[in-house]
Formats: structure tokens, sequence, C-alpha cells
């Protein structure tokens, strides 16, 4: 039902650009959103008929996903779907809903994490399109939005969550900064600056990732001791500690270090799903890397190996 209200309330992109009474506002995104999607068929993604059309949607997500950690884990229970296979979230286009699957979970005694989305993919199977809590985030993080979904409609493998969320993110936070660079380099732009300014902005947030993945090692390496509940405790307690404590010491250019530090969601599900977007983020890089940093070949390597055994594995071999 979520979906479909969705998809009825599309309204044409082209005659949004049209119409002389569109806001201003609107107006200037949804052409940013036009020059993203001719920036991602060129890096080789499937474009088709995605984001031509958008949705005033209210309030600041789509859905609200549900992730949870069974006791002594923070690895993400599987929920099962059609297509998709098994996947560590559970999305509800009704909060309530997702409350209410959150408190039943609870009480079976799992750890929970909600999480807010404003942008999801129906995988190419549907033209999906512009939101108005996509259009709340600033240009950069639509463009890398933009370019990760368009990742899960070119590519995506049955009951590989972390392959499918990790390359999507890479190549989004990739595909942001080389966007702006090829917008500086053409006359008709004056984006000057933008590449280097996201540039620094994936690099916080990769930094941030890099402390809570550490975080997230050395809690599973904790759970492993097989100490006695209480000591698995306070072990727990005092690494966590030492994470908001490594989160305020980083020297994040584009985001307030304390705030996060503070305001950091440590619990296990959290952590669970964190990696599920940036375990791999490393080996993607050095992957890249020996592409001579070539994203569009990253991507045809994506498109090579999708229908291999084992998809992961032949990606990164």
């Amino acid at each position: 039902m979520g979906q479909t209200r969705l998809l009825l309330a599309r309204e044409s992109v082209k005659e949004l650009l049209a119409d002389p009474d569109t806001p201003d506002a609107l107006h200037r995104r949804l052409l940013l959103v036009g020059d993203v999607r001719a920036f991602a068929a060129e890096l080789g993604l499937d474009v088709r008929g995605q984001y031509t059309s958008y949705v005033p949607w209210p309030g600041d997500r789509v859905v609200t996903t549900v992730v949870a950690t069974r006791p002594g884990e923070v690895e993400a229970r599987s929920f099962r779907f059609p297509i998709v296979g098994e996947v560590p979230y559970k999305g509800f286009f009704d909060l309530e809903r997702a409350q209410d699957e959150a408190a039943q979970l609870r009480a079976e005694g799992l750890d929970v994490c909600l999480v807010p989305v404003a942008a999801y993919s129906t995988l190419g199977w549907m033209d999906d399109p512009v939101t108005e809590p996509m259009l709340r985030s600033s240009d950069g993080e639509l463009v890398e939005t933009l370019i990760h979904e368009l990742v899960h409609a070119t590519v995506f493998v049955e009951s590989e969550p972390d392959f499918n969320e990790g390359v999507a993110s890479f190549i989004g936070e990739e595909g942001v900064v080389r966007f702006y660079t090829a917008r500086e380099e053409s006359p008709a732009r004056k984006d000057e600056g933008e590449a280097r300014r996201q540039r620094v902005r994936v690099t916080d947030n990769r930094a941030v990732s890099g402390v809570l993945l550490a975080f997230r090692r050395d809690v599973a390496a904790l759970y492993d001791d097989g100490l006695e509940p209480e000591l698995q405790r306070d072990g727990r307690a005092a690494l966590e500690t030492e994470a908001r404590e490594a989160l305020a010491k980083l020297p994040l250019r584009t985001r307030d270090a304390g705030r996060i530090a503070r305001e950091a969601r440590l619990g296990n599900a959290c952590l669970a799903i964190r990696g599920t977007y940036a375990a791999d983020t490393p080996r993607h890089a050095d992957l890249l890397a020996k592409m001579d940093w070539d994203l569009s070949a990253f991507v045809a390597r994506l498109r090579e190996v999708a229908d291999a055994d084992d998809p992961r594995s032949a990606f990164f071999d």
C-alpha cells in the first residue's frame, strides 16, 4: 500500500521544470537530478526512467527500517523477502508499525536500531521517484544518494546485502566527487572547489565509520572471549567509552566531532548496519586504486561479476 501511494503521487519532472509556478528551489534541485542521471549513465549505470518523477512526500523519511541483533552478536538478524532474498533490515512506510516491530523484537531479547530512510531502490523493477525527503539533504548528499540507488537499479545480488550496500555506498561516495570534478571542468558550470569539498566530506564520513567499525570489531572479539555476563557488560561499556573518546578526537572538517561522539548510536544493531554499508570500503578503495581510479571501469567490473557464482569473491579477486 505504501509503495502504491508513492507511485500514484508521482509528478513528471519534465512537466515541473516547464511549469512557471514551480518554486525556484525545487526547479534547481530537479535540474541537478537530471545532471546526475546523465553523469550516472556515463559511468555505466542503468538510468532508464529512474528519477524522472517527483513526489512531495511528507516528513523526513519515506520509510523507517528496523535492524536487529541477537544477544552477544554484532551481525544483523536477516529478514527474507521475494526477489532480494535475505537482507539485514525490514522497512515500514508507517513509523508506528516500525516502532511496534521494534518493541516486539526487543521483547524477544534482541537489540534494535531504527533508521530513517529518505530513498530506496525498487532495483529497476519500477521507475523510482525523487522524493521531498531526498531533497532536504545537501546537494552533495543528494548526488551521492542518487548514484547509490542507481547502483542498486543496475546490479543487485540476491542475499548479498553487505556486497550490495557496500559497493553502492562506495560508488556513491566516489561518484559525487567525480560528478563535481566534471562540473568544474565544464565552462557552463560554476562549481569551483566543490569537488574538493565533497572529497573532504566523504573523508570525514569514512573517518567516523573507521572508528565505529573498529569498535564493532572490538565488541565482537569481546563476545568471542566467553566472559561471564557481568564482565562482558563492563568490558563493552569500557569499549564504548573509548569509542566515543576516539570520535571526539577526530580532526573532522565538515562535521562536529564532539557532537558525533555524544550522539552516536552504539548499540549492537546500529553497529551491525554500519558494517553492512562500510566494512568493505578499504577493499573497494584498494581495488579502485589498482584500476588507476577509473570509476567507470569499477562499475564495469561490478556488472561483469553480477552473475558469477560468488560475485563478491569474483569482484575482489
